[in-house]
């Protein structure tokens, strides 16, 4: 536990939300591909909470034109120098009496928070495309606002594109397309501004159910639409534990590969990326993610960046729920496996002090706080209250939880103090505020924590205890196996394989040119290591066609390890430009480029 920070206070942010905090967006914005800019007018409408003369709104790269009352007049305003995690500060004075302001804005073409494909970058070929990635703090590099979870805001937008395209927005979408290429949207329920989103390009549109449906390329549509038709179910699923789904809608985009995560639970509109379209459904927990997101993440909030666990633990936990009333438990338990393993190799590689559920990134980058300790340490912790408590009281707790802060931001700290007038007292015997305390802030994992398991993998370490002792791949019984069977396998070789045993896996498993983008990344990585150079072709292929920072961080970092220098440089070179601004400067960083 940290005595250095203001745990209430969202270092992230520049906004001055404590004395005025903005409560409403209205947003016009038109988007010109050929200049790759958006210009925008942001009408900010914001509570007084305390006496202030002047409004503090975050911003990053904004050409501000003026700034204005409602009523046209000039407001005095300035823009300070660049901080290099924050951006800038945009001051304006609003005296004692306004509440309303109007900006005359432009992004920059290097805006972080949103990429700008060419037409050849996309699938069609035939059209430009636009997406955005305002998590953790790139909305200010779109809008200026006061870009903090803190401050929660509800939006109207107007947005103009070309004609031929559509455009999509993190609110109420309708599968229609206007005549004048002029789209409205309305979110009237207040969201963090991370959830901001907007997607401009050609997309078609399918049902998927009563209340869902998938925006993508066209031709992508069929398999998208097929690959997530279960959404409904999860909805469904989720709803009997959580309670009603709050937000009307439950759409979703994909995007092309250059998007840099799984998935971004914006609300009404989530965004996917196409690596899930395996054929066989093996990678939609990530659609079951984004939706728990609906509930833990955009109906209750982490305050501030350190509090991300809150988000995503509670989120991969009841993703894995979601998964075992879909698709049985031995998938459920599978996934469980592999997420502590992911953990555990974690665990090996990073300083003790970052192995706290709060991510201490406060004077850092926030973007280092979404690591598998916020995700999987914290998922863990949760399994471990459904262990102890057992089901159905922790299903009442959970749902209890959502209902109290439902529409709030909180912190670590807010958590702790809501459990121990809940579960400590209700449950007394079967937890203590001790244990509570060193899951949340104690580094790595109990010492009294037992992992999870599967038999269903005790064949899978029958066979990499036969590959280890000299057995032909074809010699193994892999008929059954499913995705996570082959992720598991992989990660469980040792760390020194031989060339021979190479070559015969790859050769017998194709394994090198897997259509399934998990298990092509998790050999990739024992390739590399190995210094297995037939790789390296389809390697450098997949690394230039995917843009999804789970797979492109780590393959780029076990190239530098090995000493692939000047493969690493040319094809990153290659690559670079097709992923998304915010990967960029993670992986330049990272690379010393």
């Amino acid at each position: 536990m940290t005595s250095k920070w203001d745990v209430q206070h969202d270092y992230h942010s520049s906004a001055n939300t404590d004395a005025l905090c903005v409560h409403h967006l209205e947003l016009s914005i038109v988007v010109n591909f050929d200049l790759q800019q958006l210009n925008g007018v942001a009408r900010l409408q914001f509570t007084r909470k305390m006496a202030a003369l002047s409004l503090v709104l975050d911003c990053r790269d904004l050409i501000i034109e003026d700034v204005t009352d409602s009523d046209a007049n000039v407001l005095s305003h300035y823009v300070t120098d660049v901080n290099a995690i924050l951006g800038q500060k945009l001051v304006i004075d609003v005296g004692e009496h306004l509440t309303e302001v109007v900006i005359h804005y432009r992004t920059s073409p290097t805006a972080q928070g949103l990429q700008w494909l060419t037409p050849e970058q996309t699938l069609g070929k035939k059209l430009p495309y636009l997406f955005s990635q305002s998590q953790p703090i790139n909305a200010r590099s779109w809008i200026p606002l006061q870009d903090t979870p803190k401050a929660r805001i509800t939006f109207n937008a107007t947005v103009t594109a070309p004609q031929g395209l559509r455009a999509v927005m993190s609110a109420e979408n309708t599968p229609e397309l206007p005549d004048n290429g002029v789209f409205e949207f309305c979110m009237n329920k207040p969201i963090p501004t991370h959830l901001l989103a907007i997607a401009v390009g050609e997309l078609s549109f399918q049902a998927t159910g009563p209340r869902s449906g998938i925006y993508t390329e066209p031709d992508m549509l069929a398999a998208a639409a097929k690959e997530f038709e279960d959404t409904e179910s999860m909805i469904l699923m989720a709803e009997s534990i959580l309670g009603p789904y709050a937000w009307g809608r439950y759409d979703m985009i994909v995007l092309p590969p250059s998007f840099p995560f799984g998935g971004m639970e914006n609300p009404m509109l989530a965004f996917m990326t196409p690596t899930l379209i395996a054929g066989d459904k093996s990678l939609v927990s990530t659609v079951a993610h984004e939706l728990a997101h609906s509930w833990t993440g955009n109906l209750v909030s982490n305050a501030t960046w350190r509090d991300l666990w809150l988000n995503e633990g509670f989120t991969t936990y009841f993703t894995n729920r979601i998964v075992e009333a879909i698709y049985g438990r031995e998938q459920a338990e599978l996934e469980w496996v592999i997420e502590y393993g992911r953990l555990q190799e974690e665990i090996e590689s990073t300083p003790l002090a970052n192995q706290t559920l709060p991510a201490n990134v406060q004077g850092q980058d926030p973007n280092l706080a979404f690591n598998r300790f916020t995700y999987d340490k914290a998922s863990m912790f949760v399994h471990e209250l459904e262990s102890r408590l057992g089901r159905p009281a922790f299903d009442r707790f959970l749902f209890g939880y959502v209902e109290h802060f439902s529409f709030r931001a909180i912190t670590t700290e807010t958590f702790i103090d809501y459990a121990t007038q809940t579960l400590l007292v209700e449950h007394h015997d079967k937890l203590t505020l001790s244990e509570l305390n060193e899951w949340v802030y104690g580094q790595g994992l109990p010492l009294w924590f037992k992992g999870p398991t599967s038999s269903s993998l005790d064949k899978v370490d029958l066979a990499v205890e036969a590959i280890v002792k000299g057995a032909l791949a074809s010699e193994l019984l892999v008929s059954d196996w499913r995705v996570h069977h082959w992720q598991y396998f992989l990660t469980q070789l040792p760390l020194m394989v031989s060339q021979v045993t190479l070559l015969d896996l790859d050769e017998t498993f194709t394994l090198t040119n897997s259509p399934n983008a998990e298990i092509a990344c998790d050999w990739y990585r024992v390739a590399i290591r190995n210094h297995y150079d037939p790789v390296l072709p389809a390697l450098s292929d997949y690394l230039c066609r995917i843009g999804r920072g789970k797979f492109v961080r780590p393959l780029f970092v076990e190239l530098q390890i090995a000493g692939y220098q000047q493969e690493l440089a040319e094809i990153y070179t290659k690559a670079r430009a097709g992923y998304h601004p915010s990967l960029q400067i993670q992986l330049d960083n990272l690379l010393n480029f």
